[in-house]
Order: C-alpha cells, then sequence, then structure tokens
C-alpha cells in the first residue's frame, strides 16, 4: 500500500454509521444521529427535470468542468446571493463539494505547504491536505468564543509555508457562523500574508434565529480574488446522493482544477447536473420549509439537551449539528473520556452519536438533528437515562 494512503484516519462519522447499521440489521431499535444528511427527500420538481434530462437523451459526457448551463445558474445565484459576479470560465462543477476540495488542494498543494485548520473542524479537511502533500496546522477555535478563531491565532499560526486556511461557516459539526466583521478581520491577516481563503459555503441555506450568511468573498474585491468558494446542492437541495458540488475563484486555478478532474472523473454525472440547474432556477418554497423545520428541532433539542447533567452546548446557527461538551458527563459517568462514553452509549442505549475526536475536540460529541423530532426527543430522553445511570 501507498504511504500516503496508510497513514489516512478513518473517517469517524463513516464508522459510527456503520456500526449503528450493524446493530440495526441485527434487529436492534437504534436512533442514529450521525448522518451528515437532510432526512427530506430531494424536491420533485429536481427529480422531474432529471428524469425528463434523460428521456432526452442527455445522458452522455460533459464537458469536464461541468455543463455551460449549470455553471450560468451558478453565476447567476452567486449574483443574486452575494452580489457578487463570476464568470463561467472561474467556476468547475464536480462530483460533490468533496471532490470540489480534494481537487483544489491537488492543485494548489506542493509538498510540505501548510494549510492552517480551524478545530473543530470537518473529518476530511487534514486527510485531503495530507494526500496532497500538505501539512495541516491547526488553530483551536475556542468553546469560549464559539469555536471561532481569532485574528491574533491567525496571525501566530502563519509561518513563510502558510498556503492556505479554510474557513467554514456556518460549521460542520459546530454550527457557528462567522460574523462579516469577524470575517474582515481574518481577511485582512490573510491578505497581508498572502494566504489563500478555502471558503467552504455548503451549508449557506440553512441559517437560524435571522442570522444570514455572509461570504467572505463578498467583502472586497481583493478578498474576492484572494478566495476559493467551495459549495453545492448536496445540503440546500437535499440532494447528497446526486453528487454536484463545485468551485469558484481564480480562473488560472479553476483551470487547472479543470484539468485535473477531465483526468480522474472525466465529468459530473449529465443527469445531475441537469437535476442541479433545476435546483437553482426552480421555487425556493420546498427548501425553506426544509429549513423552518430544522430550525424548529433546533430550538426544540437544544434546550432539552442543555438539561442533561454534564451537558454544555453552544447554540448554533446553522446547519444542523449540535456539538455539545460531554467532557463533564463522562467523567460523572466514570468512563475514561468521551470516545468511551460514546461506545457505551451505542451499546446500552443504542443512540449513534459522534465522538468529538474526529472532529478535533475529543470534549465534545456531534449530533444530527436531521431526523423527525420523535426520534430526536426519544434519543435525548436515551441519553439522559444512560448518563444518570452512571453517575
Amino acid at each position: 500500500m501507498a504511504k500516503r494512503v496508510s497513514a489516512l484516519t478513518p473517517s469517524a462519522t463513516l464508522a459510527i454509521t456503520a456500526k449503528a447499521k450493524q446493530l440495526k440489521a441485527e434487529g436492534h431499535d437504534v436512533i442514529g444521529l450521525g448522518a451528515g444528511e437532510p432526512d427530506f427527500n430531494t424536491p420533485q420538481h429536481i427529480i422531474d427535470a432529471a428524469v425528463r434530462s434523460m428521456n432526452e437523451g442527455h445522458t452522455k459526457y460533459t464537458p469536464s468542468g461541468g455543463l455551460p448551463a449549470l455553471k450560468d445558474s451558478i453565476a447567476e445565484k452567486f449574483k443574486n446571493d452575494q452580489g457578487i459576479e463570476y464568470q463561467p470560465s472561474e467556476i468547475i462543477v464536480c462530483t460533490g463539494a468533496k471532490h470540489a476540495l480534494y481537487t483544489l488542494f491537488q492543485v494548489i498543494l506542493d509538498e510540505g505547504d501548510e494549510v492552517i485548520i480551524p478545530t473543530p473542524y470537518w473529518v476530511s479537511y487534514p486527510e485531503q491536505v495530507k494526500l496532497a502533500g500538505g501539512r495541516p496546522v491547526y488553530i483551536e477555535g475556542l468553546e469560549s468564543n464559539q469555536f471561532k478563531i481569532s485574528p491574533e491565532q491567525l496571525k501566530q499560526a502563519v509561518t513563510e509555508k502558510t498556503k492556505a486556511i479554510i474557513i467554514n461557516s456556518p460549521s460542520n459539526p459546530t454550527g457557528v457562523m462567522y460574523t462579516k466583521e469577524e470575517l474582515a478581520e481574518l481577511g485582512k491577516v490573510c491578505l497581508e500574508h498572502d494566504i489563500l481563503i478555502v471558503s467552504d459555503e455548503i451549508y449557506e441555506k440553512l441559517t437560524y434565529g435571522g442570522k444570514k450568511h455572509v461570504s467572505i468573498a463578498q467583502l472586497s474585491d481583493k478578498l474576492k480574488e484572494q478566495t476559493i468558494i467551495i459549495n453545492g446542492v448536496s445540503k440546500s437541495h437535499s440532494m447528497t446522493g446526486w453528487r454536484i458540488g463545485y468551485a469558484a475563484g481564480s480562473e488560472p486555478i479553476i483551470k487547472a482544477m479543470t484539468s485535473l478532474a477531465s483526468h480522474s472523473t472525466s465529468n459530473p454525472t449529465s443527469i445531475a447536473q441537469y437535476g442541479a440547474i433545476a435546483a437553482y432556477n426552480g421555487p425556493a418554497e420546498p427548501l425553506e420549509e426544509m429549513r423552518q423545520a430544522f430550525e424548529h428541532r433546533l430550538n426544540t433539542i437544544y434546550a432539552q439537551l442543555s438539561e442533561i447533567p454534564g451537558f454544555t452546548c453552544v447554540k448554533p446557527e446553522g446547519a444542523f449539528y449540535l456539538f455539545p461538551n460531554a467532557k463533564a458527563a463522562a467523567e460523572n459517568c466514570g468512563f475514561k473520556d468521551v470516545d468511551e462514553y460514546v461506545k457505551a452509549l451505542l451499546e446500552e442505549e443504542k443512540v449513534a452519536i459522534v465522538p468529538g475526536s474526529g472532529f478535533g475536540s475529543p470534549d465534545n460529541v456531534r449530533l444530527s438533528y436531521a431526523t423527525s423530532l420523535d426520534l430526536l426527543e426519544e434519543a435525548v430522553e436515551r441519553i439522559r437515562r444512560f448518563t444518570e445511570k452512571h453517575s
């Protein structure tokens, strides 16, 4: 096996999901809160568009960088939502946002280049950086600061090898968002040190409490030039299995990504691209219904979870995850760490949550509220029962 593969860390989210599925297959009543995808089906108008595209014969290869019509729809979305303009040559459509990130790191990183990754982080960031020969450099987003990093922390982490920083807002796993002012301060440091900004905005449509997503690229022309935006339709339109994501940014970088994609995936699935066109050109009502359902679940479950002894939680502003600190609960229950607590919870109460160690925050756990409210409330009750039993 190649060294680069043997050094990979298995995905914590996939591991817990696999264990939960195994228990379900054995007949156990398992509640899985590990999945990172909406529990709603893809809106019907998107499905209809995909079926229509097949019937019309659009089942062949497409340009490696994506259909021109889809690039136009993405460009229009940026103009309407963020007030920024991208040309088709500054956009690449990929096989999911994860593939967009992977391809980006492959084209911008040389051996030893450093990428600053705030913790908690999405599990694939460090692995993708390492696969490209880069070195992850972690900055701790303190829970006391809503898991956000400060400009001072960023300055201290910068070296002559720093190539990029990843900003994920709204965040997976914490659900927190950076404000316009916070992004502007971080942006100053990036411009001062000529650091590329990888802005992962996949959860931009899922925000709560009246908060609105802000892209760092919309703050100034200079920041736009310095930023590569990663986004897609997976979370916003409940299209995780369709695998359509994209990157927008500097034309030379997008051109290099397109060249690499032409030798790796040929092109994103033609049918899924037609679905994505319908997603961006179709009605917004199904999206808003889903967002409102998530917000209702969040407000209900956050209050209940916060009452469990040993749990403290920063209230999310976006995405569909809760990321409570469970260190005190684990210690009170006699477990050596949160990982052990999570494992025992699954075995005894059949509730699958993801340990925060996979996100760089070993004192926390991640719970997805992308499932029915009834199941969420039952899961919280089981967690409460388990914690009180062992305390």
